[in-house]
């Protein structure tokens, strides 16, 4: 996925800049950049560094007094490097976008065919965010250009554009991935981050959130609106369930509180007999806390995670050793295990490759009985707007594997699969849990993940659950069942 973070200070940004980029460093793996602009020198400063095997800390902390000047941005990717200088009609800007374009392909041809051209670069591959400044150069401004931009690209693009005397921050045109704006609390100057968390240790509170598509411009002294937000939103849904910070809120809603309140409405209605729940870390703990109050149990740490030297779990490109390094990093305890019937959370199923071993190895410690919960419905799609997993394909997906196998045809019956206690959705979760060897198996219904979201159905994007979203490539809405 990737995260970003920009500030407009009335002083030197370096230090505020670096904290807070480095507070979104829990949503990418791969690299991270930092641009400011010194108005003294009238220059750009950036660096970008892969942080694949490291912490972002490590690699921009010693070439931190380089970055002059009182407005900055940064960004942790999972894509190809930012921030990218461009010098256009526009003007020098620098640019860092946390996106997924579909039709990245056919829009390189369009450009070149235009008349564009592209940095090499050594993926081989054209860097997404060089398109989108591209695209943006077609305007006559940027409001238009941006505007331009949402129009041609299939996906998903949020972005900060820094330039020599503001920073523009445009949300995606669904607002599938948020924007927060934060205001410094001596009223030095305005923050723009994909997450809140950033804020409160940086001396800022929150000043609003962008809506869909809205672009505005910041300075020291004011946000500016270029472009009003839109009606229709698709925030991402599985932001609350697996990729957001605990103390972060999107659209009002704090992740923690959200995933107590899921954890709780299973608790207080499942009639599993258990003796603990327990969080696997660090996104099923907010649900296990709230599932042992709704089920009136102790909490338990039956499992601990290992952080000093495996801070990564999801790093390594080779999936075999990306499954050990995730492995490495969970510890069970069984003390904690010891004849007791386990109840442990978390956050969803996708390939289930590391699920297999966990489990045997709290039955090896003592473990009576183990129960999973699963904080969102089972993934039945793939995502086409956010890269929350690595998957290439649908059938990566425990799921749609287990689906083939029952009918055949993996791409069978999607919409009665999705459906909660269709007897087809019954007949998956049990083969599921079957093929783990668990006591027992429930997945958050996907009401219950939108209640205790608490926006409207509407509002949200549940495509990887039920295969609905509303689509938005050259402005066009519509319902798409993957099916289709």
């Amino acid at each position: 996925m990737g995260g970003f973070f920009g500030a407009a200070s009335k002083d030197a940004c370096r230090n505020e800049l670096f904290y807070g980029v480095d507070y979104n460093s829990h949503l990418g793996t791969r690299r991270a950049g930092m641009a400011t602009f010194d108005s003294a020198d009238n220059c750009f400063c950036r660096s970008i560094h892969s942080i694949e095997n490291t912490y972002f800390r490590t690699k921009f902390e010693d070439e931190l007094d380089k970055f002059k000047g009182n407005i900055g941005i940064g960004v942790i990717s999972d894509n190809d490097p930012q921030p990218i200088i461009i010098n256009s009609h526009l003007g020098k800007f620098a640019i860092v976008t946390v996106a997924k374009i579909n039709n990245l392909d056919r829009l390189e041809k369009e450009l070149l065919n235009e008349g564009a051209h592209f940095g090499e670069l050594s993926s081989g591959r054209t860097n997404p965010t060089e398109l989108v400044a591209l695209l943006i150069n077609r305007g006559s401004n940027f409001k238009e250009g941006i505007a331009q931009m949402f129009e041609r690209i299939e996906g998903s693009c949020s972005l900060l554009i820094l330039t020599e005397n503001s920073i523009i921050a445009a949300r995606d045109q669904l607002g599938r991935t948020p924007i927060i704006i934060g205001k410094k609390i001596d009223g030095s100057g305005f923050a723009a981050s994909s997450e809140s968390t950033a804020f409160p240790n940086l001396g800022y509170e929150h000043y609003r959130d962008l809506g869909p598509g809205e672009v505005v411009e910041i300075t020291p002294e004011d946000v500016r609106v270029i472009t009003a937000p839109g009606d229709e939103m698709q925030v991402c849904s599985f932001l609350w369930v697996y990729y957001g910070f605990p103390t972060s809120t999107y659209e009002g809603t704090n992740v923690e509180d959200m995933r107590f309140k899921s954890g709780f409405e299973m608790g207080k209605t499942d009639e599993n007999e258990v003796d603990c729940a327990a969080g696997i870390p660090d996104s099923g703990v907010g649900m296990a806390l709230g599932y042992a109050a709704g089920k009136g149990v102790p909490y338990r740490r039956c499992i601990s995670k290992y952080t000093p030297t495996w801070p990564r779990s999801f790093t390594p490109s080779e999936q075999s050793r990306r499954n050990l390094v995730a492995k490495m990093k969970l510890v069970p305890n069984g003390a904690m295990l010891l004849d007791q019937r386990a109840l442990l959370c978390d956050d969803s199923i996708v390939r289930g490759t590391q699920l297999t071993d966990n489990v045997q190895d709290l039955y090896n410690l003592g473990a009576k009985e183990v129960h999973i919960r699963i904080a969102c419905p089972p993934l039945i799609y793939s995502c086409p707007f956010i890269g929350f997993t690595s998957s290439k394909s649908d059938m990566e997906l425990l799921t749609r594997r287990i689906i083939g196998e029952l009918e055949g045809d993996p791409n069978k019956n999607l919409d009665k699969y999705a459906t909660t206690n269709s007897p087809e959705y019954n007949i998956l979760v049990e083969k599921i849990r079957e093929r783990f060897g668990l006591s027992s198996l429930k997945f958050n219904p996907i009401e219950t993940l939108v209640e205790s979201i608490g926006l409207p159905k509407d509002k949200l994007c549940t495509h990887c659950f039920d295969g609905t979203s509303r689509f938005h490539p050259c402005g066009k809405c519509h319902k798409k069942n993957a099916e289709e």
